[in-house]
Order: structure tokens, then sequence, then C-alpha cells
């Protein structure tokens, strides 16, 4: 006896299995190979011819035998294996569908019975590895590692997705819709399909492949039996119809798809669209590790038929499993078959002895590729095997011709193309039955003549519908200068030719991103054919157009419709900055001039409502001091220290106090601002013309509105002012108190210190905000004492005895490198700040 070897080489896509198993083979004598599909058969078929050379090498599929007189290699479907064939090598391909509910049963029964004389290798996924353990306990089990990274890279749009992306769907109507969007976006896609043949699926992967298009639109049929140049598969859903219930991939079905991405030494990435949204975290981390849940159980099939009649041949079918990791394959299709066609007056009354039951067991074999298994199928099996008992086992020539004739036709859109293949497929089977057919060499011939016609006319459907051939004649006239048709759609679109080109944000154009760099120059060109007539019309809708399509931006970006026009520049006066449109090869000067009208007369009414109590400070009637109070306040936006302002102040007359207040002005002890302006809506249009101010540097508004806010280095004492708040920084820390809180807290303050010594409680805390120490950042600056004990802090409104007043904060960021500790001078402490709040007057 032999010592036959069992070897299961397990991993996941892209770890060189089939390659090893085509090598093993090749090293022995004799061999043969099966596989899950008729494609990739071919594919190792085509290797090993050129290895070997054909007459060596056979080809067994359901619909295609190629059978040299020498052959010592056979290369087959698994189903078509000739196991009564003794070959020293035998290997089977992807065992782990040994579980697949439909034809699992068959690679189960290759995994327990089929045998090479020297050497046995099944090739599949780390996921079948128990069951292995279990069946066949002699099998030497080799782990294989991925030759390549696979990495997560999130959710795309699938416009936006990068050249060299195969987006997966698991219906026809979604893979032609999504195609569709993908021709108008991307100037074309290929397209696959399982029910297409494997010549035409082998056409548009050569569209893709020889880079005609950048993209591939396909179902899960790119999981097995496509080796593609793909960097990135995105999934468009992440749920499937298997025939029997829609369900969601499990995590070795996603990495299956995913792992087309990034072949051979060269990485790859998998992720969604955005409208389906990210993957779970556990699923990521399962496709990217390649740990999945084990198998636990295959799909078995009982093989030890009972041929006695239809009835004992159903029963022998439905045998439970003997071992308790197999299960019963349940609503097989040549079994379902069998049972339509033992229905009463049916053909299988006619099968009344061993070998007609058998009979009808093989014609039950015959599949149906449209996978309907309509009562079309089962009638065309009833004619088939009537004609066969009737016929000495033959099928009739008329019959045959019949058949084949009507499917002789390549006309047709793109579904009546593929049920026809579909159907034309079913017949090439048949035609391999070279003992049904008198002349089974001329019907293959045919047959296989028709599936060529077809599959070819479903290629150029395909591509007519899917791959933009025009935009290569788009180059070509564009470089001839010959007159194109071009046009602008009302949200800015960019059309010519009818071929989408960029986009007109504004008055600026963006190129689609897609453009290839030596087409950019050609397609600008005729652009900016296409917007010379555009941008005197959309000059007249922006004049044309109602306040309410414009937007100021907190960058101070001008926006029409959300499209950029403008931007704002400091001026003479801080309240009316100069609109400055944004430049455009497609504005000349009076355009220009017309856009900067329109928006400035938009802008003067936009800042008048938002900014209407300082506007309104600065055009009232007033005279002397109060006039030239109410000029810095407007040219300070609203706020200004009591400390800069003294002179004025002491000569405001009465009446003038009163018409400042009735303009809303509040002449507080700390400082005088407008109550209004400290709303955050309008404290955000300060900072923009604040920052204008500073040379365009935005302004860092605080989130909500605070009481107080640690501000950032880079705001000083204008800044703060600007947007309603005074700046406090000593030892203790650095601070922002809005102008009205710190007018109560100072008076808060004052009221405590009359009595004493006190400390923080409640009241005072919320006038800073919430917290305590802050205090200690405020008030030393208002003219208190810090004094600090083992239990507590106080505050004071004299010295105390050995006490020191913390230093005094700077004012500004310029002067802060002069600010030197010096005791409270009389007329700053908190009893002339109350001198000032009784009397109007300042405190010096």
């Amino acid at each position: 006896m032999r010592d036959r070897r069992i070897t299961a080489v397990l991993g996941p896509t892209n770890t060189g299995k089939t390659h090893l198993a085509v090598e093993r083979m090749l090293g022995y004598g004799s061999g043969i190979m099966g596989f899950p599909l008729r494609l990739l058969a071919r594919e190792t078929y085509d290797r090993v011819v050129r290895l070997k050379g054909a007459g060596q090498v056979a080809l067994i599929t359901g619909e295609e035998k190629i059978l040299p007189s020498g052959a010592r290699y056979f290369i087959c479907t698994v189903e078509s294996m000739p196991l009564g064939r003794e070959t020293a090598f035998l290997a089977v391909d992807e065992i782990q569908l040994a579980a697949d509910p439909e034809r699992g049963h068959v690679f189960t029964e290759r995994l327990l019975r089929a045998r090479g004389q020297d050497e046995t290798m099944f090739l599949g996924a780390e996921t079948i590895r128990p069951l292995i353990r279990k069946l066949v306990p002699e099998a030497e089990i080799v782990s294989r590692p991925r030759m390549s990274t696979l990495s997560y890279a999130g959710a795309k749009k699938i416009t936006r997705l990068p050249p060299r992306s195969a987006v997966v769907a698991f219906s026809a109507a979604e893979v032609y819709a999504t195609a569709e969007l993908m021709r108008r976006q991307r100037g074309g896609t290929a397209v696959v399909l399982g029910a297409l043949s494997p010549r035409t699926r082998n056409a548009q992967v050569g569209l893709f492949e020889a880079g005609e298009v950048d993209y591939l639109v396909a179902t899960d049929a790119i999981g097995m039996g496509l080796n593609l140049g793909l960097d990135h598969v995105c999934f468009a859903r992440l749920r499937k119809f298997d025939g029997r219930q829609s369900r969601r991939l499990t995590p070795q079905e996603v990495a299956q798809i995913a792992g087309r991405a990034g072949r051979h030494m060269a990485d790859g990435t998998f992720g969604t669209t955005m409208e389906l949204g990210g993957m779970e975290a556990e699923l990521v981390e399962a496709v990217e590790s390649h740990d999945f849940d084990p198998l636990t159980a295959l799909t078995w099939r009982n093989s030890d038929l009972d041929f006695a009649s239809p009835k004992a041949l159903l029963r022998s079918l439905d045998r439970h499993p003997p071992k308790p990791e197999l299960i019963r394959v349940r609503n097989a299709e040549d079994q379902q078959a069998l049972a339509a066609l033992s229905r009463e007056g049916g053909p299988a009354a006619l099968a009344d002895r061993r070998d007609r039951v058998q009979l009808l067991w093989d014609v039950c074999q015959i599949p149906d590729f449209r996978k309907t298994l309509t009562d079309s199928h089962v009638r065309l099996l009833d004619q088939i095997y009537r004609h066969l008992l009737d016929g000495d086992r033959r099928l009739p020539d008329d019959f045959v011709a019949g058949q084949i004739d009507k499917l002789d036709r390549p006309e047709g859109d793109i579904d009546a193309l593929v049920a026809r293949i579909a159907h034309i497929r079913t017949w090439t089977f048949v035609t391999h039955r070279a003992d049904w057919l008198d002349d089974a060499a001329h019907w293959q011939e045919r047959t296989r003549r028709i599936e060529d016609r077809l599959s070819d006319a479903l290629h150029e459907r395909l591509t007519q519908r899917f791959v933009d051939k025009r935009t290569a004649v788009l180059v070509k006239r564009l470089g001839s200068g010959e007159k194109l048709l071009s046009a602008v759609k009302t949200n800015g679109e960019v059309v010519v030719e009818g071929e989408h080109v960029g986009q007109l944000e504004g008055f600026r154009f963006r190129l689609d991103a897609s453009a290839e760099k030596q087409d950019r120059q050609a397609l600008l060109a005729a652009t900016r054919r296409a917007l010379t007539e555009e941008i005197p019309l959309r000059i007249r809708r922006i004049e044309e157009d109602d306040d309410g399509s414009f937007r100021l931006t907190a960058e101070g970006r001008l926006l029409w419709r959300e499209a950029s026009l403008a931007r704002l520049t400091p001026d003479v006066s801080v309240l009316r900055p100069k609109v400055e449109v944004e430049r455009s090869e497609f504005l000349d000067g009076p355009a220009r001039e017309r856009l900067r009208q329109r928006l400035t007369s938009w802008l003067g009414r936009h800042l008048r409502n938002r900014l209407k109590p300082l506007l309104a400070l600065e055009e009232a009637p007033l005279a002397g001091a109060a006039r030239g109070l109410a000029y810095q306040l407007a040219e300070d936006l609203g706020c200004l220290p009591r400390t800069a302002v003294t002179t004025q102040l002491a000569a405001l007359s009465k009446a003038d106090r009163k018409a400042l207040t009735e303009l809303g002005v509040r002449l507080g002890a700390q400082s005088i601002f407008l109550p209004a302006l400290l709303q955050p809506r309008r404290r955000e249009i300060c900072a923009l013309l604040q920052g204008l101010r500073r040379q365009g540097r935005r302004l860092s508004c605080p989130t909500g509105d605070p009481v107080a806010f640690a501000p950032a280095e880079e705001l000083d004492e204008a800044d703060l002012r600007a947007l309603g708040y005074r700046l406090f920084e000593n030892a203790a820390g650095r601070l922002a108190l809005r102008v009205d809180a710190l007018e109560r807290l100072a008076y808060a303050a004052l009221k405590r210190g009359r009595a004493g010594p006190f400390a923080s409680d409640t009241d005072l805390t919320r006038l800073v905000g919430g917290n305590p120490q802050d205090l200690a950042v405020v008030l030393p600056v208002l003219g208190y004492w810090t004094v600090d004990s083992d239990a507590s802090r106080s505050f004071h409104s004299r010295p105390p005895k050995g006490g020191k007043r913390a230093a005094k904060a700077p004012k500004t960021r310029r002067d802060r490198s002069k600010a030197t500790p010096k005791p409270a001078r009389l007329d700053e402490s908190p009893f002339a700040a109350l001198a000032a709040l009784k009397t109007g007057k300042s405190a010096r």
C-alpha cells in the first residue's frame, strides 16, 4: 500500500494556495484539480497548457470538454472531476464551500472520498480547519499568510472613489444604477454579474485590465474566479438574497470579496459607500486580521443511491448523515427537479426499470442557469427524458435544432441577452452528454458559437450603456478646434458636449478632478467658451436676487447661494469695511464693479441690522464731549475702559448723559459700553470687524455666552473689548470677564468691602463664571488686597498690616513689560469707584 499524503492548505485570499497546488501537481506524472467555477478552471487550464503543452492537459466542465488522447493533467469544475480515473495527485480548491447550502454536498463528497494515489490537497479558508480535523484526521494542515495587507479605508462617496476600485452590490438593478452613476461621473465602468457568461465576463474584465475604464461594478461574482488589479473594494450593501432569504453577509464572505483588492505583494483597501455608512469595528477587525468563526457543519448528501424506483431514489437522497458534523442538503435543484417529475402524470411513471431511473436522475442533473427552476425548465427536462426513452437514448436532431435555433438571436436589451445566454448554457451542458447525441461535436460547436455571439452582443450592450466612449472623441474635437456644444446648468454644473467637465462656484471654475492631466488644458479652453455667455447672465441674476440669497461668513467671505464671491478688507472706518471681489478670469473691470456695488449694498444693510445700536450712536446728532465719546465707542466697537475717557466723562453735561443713556450707552464704574452688543450674534460681527483691523486675523469667539473664560494668548485687551469682555491678568492667572458682569462684581465687592474684609461666596463666584480662584485674578486689579491664611482667603479694601496687594495687571499687551508692583493710591480704591457710581464722575 502506498503512503497517501493528505494536506489541507488553509488561509485567506492572496496566499498563493492555487499556485502551490499547480506546482505540486506538475511535480507528478498525472493529476486532477477541481475548481468551484468554470472560469477558474479555464484560467488554470490555460496556464498548465503553457507549461506542459495542449496534448497533455484536459479541461472538463459541465459546458466544455477538451480531452486529448494523451492527457495526463485534468483541470475541472468540482462536479465534473473524473473520480474513476486514478492519478498521482488530486486537489480541490475552495474546500470551505462544503458548507454551501446548494453545492456544498459535492465538495463534502470530494473531501471524504476523493484521493490521489500519492498526494491529495485541499485548498480553502481557515474556517474549515476544525471540521477537517474531525472528518479527515489523517490530514496535515498547513496555514498560509496573506502576501499583502488588507486594510479598512472607511466610507466614501461613490463618485470620489480612487481609480482601480470595484463597487460591490447584490442585485442586477443596483449594479446597473451604480454603473450609470459611474458613467456620468467617471466616464465609464466595467460590469460583472454572476449571470454573465465567462466570455462576457472576461471581456468586461478586459476593459478594466486594459485601462479603458478605471472602475468595476459587480455582484459578489468577483469574490471567486477573478484575479484583478484592484486597489480598493467598496461595498454598496452588506446584505444579499441567498435564494431563500435576505441576510447579512458573514465576515468570511466580506473578506472573500474584499480580498480581491491588493494582489500578490500589493496592499489593498476595502470600505463602504457613504450611503451605506461605515462598517462595525468588529467586522473590520475580523476582515483585517482574517479571524472568523469556524464552520460548525458541512452539507452532505447520500451518494449510495437506490435506483429501484423514483420513490426509492428520493428516499435515498433524504437519508440522514452518518456524523454530527454533517447536515443533509435541502432543496437541491436536481432533487427538486426529480420531485417535480415524479408527480402524478409525470415522466417518472415511465421509469419502471433501474436503468430508466438512472437516466431520469441524469436528466435531473441538467442545470437551470437561469436559476428559476420554473415550470418551463421542468417541462424541458420532461421533453428531454421522453425523447431519450423514445429514441434509444438519443435526442432527435430536429428537437435539438428547434430548441437551439430560437436562442440564436443577438438582438435585444441586456436582460434579454442574459436570459438567452443562460438558456444556451443549459443546452451547451446537454450537448456535452455525448451519449445522448448522434453528432455531439457538431452540436457542441453550434452551441459554443451561439453562446459566443450572444456574449459578444451582451458585452457590446454593456459597454454602450456603461462606458463613455465620447470622452476620447471630445478630447480629439477640442484639439482639432471644432465647435463644441457647451452650457452651464442652473446648479453651476458646466457641460461640454453633454459631458460634465466641472463646476462654476460663483465666478471661479473648478475642473472635474477626474479629468486626465493631459486633457485639462483643452477642457479649460472649452469651458471658457461656455462661460463667456454665462457670466453676464450670472451677474444680472445676482443683481436681481433677494437679500436672503447672500451670507457673510465668520472668515469675512461674502457668499451668494453658498458660492464665494468676495471678501472683506479693512477701510478707514472699522464699521464700513471694503468689499473686494474675488479674482476671476471671467470678470472684466465693469463686471467686477457691478458685482462690488451689489455686494456693498447688501453688506451695508446686513451690518446695520446686526450693529443697529452702534450705528445709531455713531450717527446720532450729538455735540461736544458726547460726540467725541460716541465716536470713540464706535471705533472701539462698543466698549471702552472708563480710565481711557475720564476727560470726556468729566465734560459731559446732564443732557449729554441723558442722550447717551437713551442711545443705549451705559456709563459704568469700570467700562463704558452698549449692553445690546453683548448678544452672541452681534459679538460675532464685532469679532469679524476687529479681526479685519488686525490684518485679517480671525478672532476666536467664546462658545455660547459665558460670563468669563480663559482667553487665548493671541487675544489682547482691545480684541476682548470688541467681544464685550475686559482682560485681567496677574500672577494668579489670566481671565476675560464680560463687561456687564464686571460692573456687577465691582459693585458687589464694594458693598462687602465697606463692612471690612470679606471672603468669596456663591454670588461673587457666579459673577466670575463659577470658579472662586478667578476672584484672585480680578479683585486685586479693582483695588483689593488678597490675604491667604491656612484655612481661607479674604479680600481687603484697605491694606492689612504687613499685607501687600497683588501687582496690578497691565491693561494692554503693549504695556505689560512696563508693569511693576506698586501700592494702591487712594483714588484707585474701591471707595473712589463708589464715588464715581454716585456722582457719575471719574474717580480721578
